[in-house]
């Protein structure tokens, strides 16, 4: 049973200018990297920038969560709770994790999430990770509707989904194909992503399937149409994944989920939103105009289009149209899209490679790119770079206003302005020196208000009450670069009096500037969000749930003393550590996926397919110097993938441990 109806829509943030437009393209809550041991280890930020967001999402009742979800080492432990006590002072609302060794330290009351590298794939393991102290699991990506539905009906822990971005092939956390190439652990945060490279598919005789393509590369999420089911299903936190993702990526699809989001808010009076402040935006969002690689809805719906993108891993973009004429210097195409000057375009050539075209020129109907690089009649053609939208992105796209009520009233010497922060989806009543309005009246706000401010001035008749209202109003109501909408105004009868432009501003200004610097809204979002919820739990929780894994081998990714506790007092006595600290010889399961080569070359029996008779398992992919054996798990619709592990692979990986 859920805790709480509150939808959040939350976005990544690489750095503080991405979770800046974050917040203001209208996120309910942003992630950010720590300073190290995030699992992106090129977006760490310093905690003076997290401060600095956390303040700014503040004023809007947007949450911080701070990605500290990598596996740690021995020697990295102090310096990991220093950085954890840092962020919690610096405002962060909780702290995403992956290495269960975090619940054996000294921490300060922040919340903490699960990261999806914990993998978090059955009832079990959410049910578990209730009992020790999270808060919040965020789930694997290849769970469908029924197994999220599953979940949430046996836990009232929070569940957040991804919706959208980029899809790791393996489950989260079960992947060492880049360390045992490379030494770059996907675990610790420095995934080179092999996955994206190309491979050739052999049989046991050595018989080629599939040449030089690329076969273990995915397309992305998009889940955009499914929000509602997804919702009903009981996920609460809608994820867009992209921390190494630029400011135009994070503006225009937190928009467009923002918008979706919105709808359903509408549409459905059950649910409420996780934050304050109305976005508007001065665009259109579209995610096709920005990075991706195709869209798929992964294993929402169980099996069903290939979730693969073979023939690159690169993006795609939007369908533009079909070549219908070539000659030596131009083309022309079918289709209504409107082409400019700059833009990029994609097609797959002969050779089943994606190649790419920039417009010069156009002209007379005819498009004239800078090299013609094979484009053929009849080729589909996709725009990947869209030159006008991206202008449109540089401009300003969107702005995030709270509603604020005024209430203008007299004093002995001079006039206050009242104003009062008016929120439909928090209850009244949790404030500091301030309360919450729910509904707006045409009554003078009364005790106890947000802030006011006063001035001393004379009390001069005015010679037109009507016109001396116009001007309080108009005046009043400006709000310019604030975060702040005025949305309505209560003059109390002081229309009798003059003012000036000035003192109406000044009024204003400092009614504003009182409000945002004496709580930054510190105390309408922590108090009334914070209030409304279970307090946070303090660690260790010394239960000794037993852990819902038998048997257990290295995937628990154990790479220190304090997780090694962890596991035993939860039951696991004896454990491999990770593979990153431990030397591995003979064959290594270095990936388990729901990506399956045989249905996607419709081989698969199960879902209609037949496997050509000349062909032989055990298949193999290989790279050039790499090969690696598949497995197909039928009975639970997995791949698994296995590699050799020779001398050669052992110091190019596993013997550099570190720590």
């Amino acid at each position: 049973m859920r805790s709480t109806n509150n939808i959040e829509l939350l976005a990544p943030a690489k750095n503080l200018e991405c979770g800046i437009a974050a917040i203001r393209h209208g996120a309910d809550a942003v992630y950010i990297g720590a300073p190290k041991f995030g699992a992106r280890e090129a977006a760490g930020n310093s905690v003076e920038e997290i401060a600095k967001l956390t303040e700014e999402a503040r004023l809007f009742g947007v949450k911080t969560y701070v990605a500290l979800n990598t596996i740690l080492y021995d020697n990295e432990l102090a310096e990991a709770e220093k950085i954890i006590r840092q962020v919690y002072e610096a405002g962060a609302d909780a702290l995403i994790i992956q290495d269960f060794g975090i619940l054996e330290m000294d921490l300060p009351p922040i919340a903490l999430h699960a990261s999806t590298q914990v993998n978090n794939f059955t009832v079990e393991k959410i049910k578990f990770l209730e009992a020790v102290g999270f808060k919040r699991a965020v789930l694997a990506r290849e769970l469908s509707l029924n197994q999220i539905k599953e979940i949430t009906d046996q836990t009232t822990l929070e569940i957040e989904a991804f919706v959208h971005g980029s899809l790791c092939v393996s489950l989260s956390g079960q992947c060492f194909l880049s360390y045992t190439m490379g030494g770059r652990s996907a675990n610790r945060g420095a995934c080179a992503q092999p996955c994206r490279k190309k491979y050739t598919l052999t049989d046991a005789s050595g018989k080629v399937i599939v040449q030089n393509k690329h076969l273990l590369s995915l397309k992305d999420l998009n889940r955009s149409k499914s929000i509602r089911d997804l919702a009903t299903a009981g996920v609460r936190s809608f994820k867009i994944e992209g921390r190494l993702k630029d400011i135009d990526y994070v503006k225009n699809i937190t928009a467009y989920y923002r918008e979706e989001l919105d709808r359903i808010l509408e549409e459905k009076p059950e649910f409420s939103p996780a934050s304050f402040g109305k976005t508007s935006f001065f665009f259109t969002p579209d995610p096709a105009k920005t990075f991706h690689r195709g869209a798929t809805e992964y294993y929402l719906r169980g099996r069903q289009d290939p979730v693969s993108g073979m023939d690159t891993p690169k993006s795609i973009g939007e369908k533009i149209g079909k070549v219908i004429s070539v000659t030596q210097d131009s083309i022309r195409i079918s289709g209504s899209k409107q082409i400019t000057n700059n833009d990029g375009l994609t097609f797959v050539n002969h050779h089943g490679e994606s190649s790419g075209l920039k417009i010069n020129r156009i002209g007379n109907g005819a498009i004239y790119p800078d090299k013609m690089n094979g484009v053929f009649v009849g080729a589909i053609l996709y725009r990947n770079y869209d030159q006008a939208f991206q202008m449109t992105l540089g401009k300003k796209t969107a702005e995030r206003k709270i509603p604020v009520v005024m209430a203008l009233a007299a004093t002995p010497d001079g006039f206050e302005l009242y104003g009062n922060v008016a929120h439909d989806s928090v209850e009244t009543g949790y404030a500091s020196n301030c309360t919450l309005n729910v509904t707006i009246t045409p009554k003078p706000i009364s005790t106890p208000p947000i802030t006011n401010f006063a001035i001393t001035m004379a009390k001069i008749p005015a010679n037109n009450p009507s016109q001396s209202r116009e001007n309080i109003l108009r005046q009043l109501a400006k709000s310019g670069d604030t975060p702040f909408l005025v949305r309505d105004i209560e003059t109390g009868g002081n229309e009798q009096y003059f003012f000036t432009a000035q003192q109406l501003n000044e009024l204003r200004r400092g009614l504003f500037g009182k409000m945002r610097a004496e709580t930054g809204l510190g105390s309408i979002v922590t108090l009334s969000v914070q209030l409304l919820t279970k307090p946070v739990t303090t660690f260790p929780i010394t239960n000794t749930t037993p852990y819902p894994t038998d048997p257990v081998h290295f995937e628990l990714n154990i790479s220190n003393r304090l997780a090694q506790q962890f596991y035993r007092r939860h039951g696991i006595e004896k454990s491999e550590m990770s593979v990153e600290k431990r030397v591995v010889a003979g064959r290594l399961q270095v990936m388990v996926t729901k990506h399956c080569l045989q249905y996607e070359l419709g081989y698969c029996s199960r879902f209609g397919g037949t496997s050509p008779s000349h062909l032989t398992e055990p298949f193999t992919l290989q790279d050039g110097t790499n090969h690696f054996e598949l497995e197909f798990d039928c009975r639970n619709c997995l791949m698994k993938i296995f590699k050799e592990m020779g001398k050669k692979d052992r110091e190019n990986g596993t013997t550099k441990t570190g720590g």
